[in-house]
């Protein structure tokens, strides 16, 4: 318990404990106060110093405001021609920009002209090459078929007689061969040429050994080159031995005959590296030749039929020669009288002319004629008239 004048308090009593809280509240803020009165002192002594730089500083300050000042009048000069120079630099721009525009239009357009031109040459061109691709492709087809008839001896053969019609249609007249001309000895001659003797009719005949020549051509080992080679040596000389014996006829053919390859290709080949294979043909009369040799023969057979047409038709020639030389004669002859009558025709019309003049003459004096002037009677000109003649 505490004893404070006449009261007496309780510590049980929350009334004292309340005094006692608040007194020992007031009794610390006392302490603070005295202990914040003597930091202040103790504070404005050493602010002092504080105090003066800070009126330095304000000085400083105020200073750095001026500078400010004409800083942001600087800067706000600096601003506006800043300002006008980039209104003038985006004026600039924006001529170069409408000028680069207007050229990119122009190129653009220019651009676009050409690209639709070369589109169009492109189609055109894309239009060439479909037609050319059409044309290969049925070239292709053509040239399958090709293989097809060449692959069958029968078709083959049929294509050489084609070839060799062809070519001797363009170089001879048609009467002077005969296509599958049949023989006496039974043998059919693809082509008989009627030629005079000498040397007689001459054969020709259409072989093409393209298996053999084929089997040269693919050969890939030496072995299969030498079975090619002996392959078409026997097939062009069985060829030749058959010409020979068939269509060279005693005193019915020339003592000739000619086998036609239809191929350049072949006949390159026997001459290139099978030349035993043509003096094979020399000894037996059988002279091998080409499309284009084959052209070549046949243009000098034609210029000696022309030659021999030419000596047949001699005797004919002088005696319409003779008959010629007649004519001549009687056209001279008759020419020579013509020209008399004409002669004797212009002097007749000049002794007309002579006569009209003269009585032209006389019409003229006549009409000239005066009546009332008569001649003197002593005229003799004038002749006395009787009586009896102006009864």
């Amino acid at each position: 318990m505490i004893q404070i004048g006449e009261i007496t308090l309780s510590f049980d009593d929350p009334m004292a404990l309340a005094l006692m809280a608040g007194a020992a509240i007031l009794l610390l803020i006392l302490i603070l106060l005295i202990m914040s009165v003597r930091a202040t002192g103790r504070s404005a002594r050493m602010t002092e110093p504080l105090a003066r730089q800070m009126g330095d500083l304000g000085s400083r300050v105020q200073g750095l405001s001026d500078g400010q000042q004409q800083l942001a009048g600087g800067l706000a000069h600096v601003s506006e021609a800043q300002a006008a120079q980039q209104a003038s630099m985006l004026q600039l721009m924006e001529r170069r920009l409408a000028q680069v525009q207007e050229q990119m239009t122009e190129n653009l357009q220019g651009s676009a002209r050409r690209t639709a031109h070369s589109l169009g040459e492109l189609q055109q061109r894309l239009t060439t090459i479909d037609k050319a691709q059409e044309n290969i492709t049925r070239l292709s087809g053509d040239v399958l078929t090709l293989q097809d008839i060449l692959s069958n001896k029968q078709t083959r053969g049929a294509f050489g007689e084609i070839q060799l019609h062809d070519i001797v249609s363009k170089a001879l007249p048609s009467d002077s061969y005969t296509l599958q001309h049949t023989l006496s000895n039974g043998k059919r001659a693809d082509c008989l040429i009627h030629l005079p003797n000498p040397p007689g009719p001459i054969c020709i005949d259409s072989k093409f050994p393209l298996e053999a020549y084929e089997a040269l051509r693919n050969a890939q080992t030496e072995r299969d080159l030498t079975e090619a080679a002996r392959f078409l040596r026997s097939s062009v000389k069985k060829h030749i031995g058959d010409i020979s014996e068939k269509y060279i006829i005693n005193g019915e053919t020339a003592d000739g005959a000619l086998m036609f390859l239809p191929s350049e290709a072949v006949y390159a080949e026997l001459h290139a590296n099978f030349p035993e294979l043509v003096r094979d043909g020399f000894d037996k009369r059988v002279w091998i030749v080409s499309p284009t040799t084959c052209m070549a023969t046949l243009n000098t057979m034609r210029a000696i039929l022309k030659d021999a047409r030419m000596r047949e038709q001699a005797g004919a020639i002088r005696r319409e020669l003779g008959l010629l030389f007649g004519d001549v004669e009687r056209l001279g002859t008759r020419v020579e009288n013509l020209d008399r009558h004409f002669s004797q025709a212009a002097k007749d019309i000049s002794d007309i002319k002579i006569s009209a003049d003269k009585a032209g003459r006389r019409a003229r004096r006549l009409d000239n004629f005066d009546f009332e002037e008569l001649a003197p009677e002593t005229d003799p000109s004038i002749v006395q008239l009787s009586d009896k003649a102006t009864r």
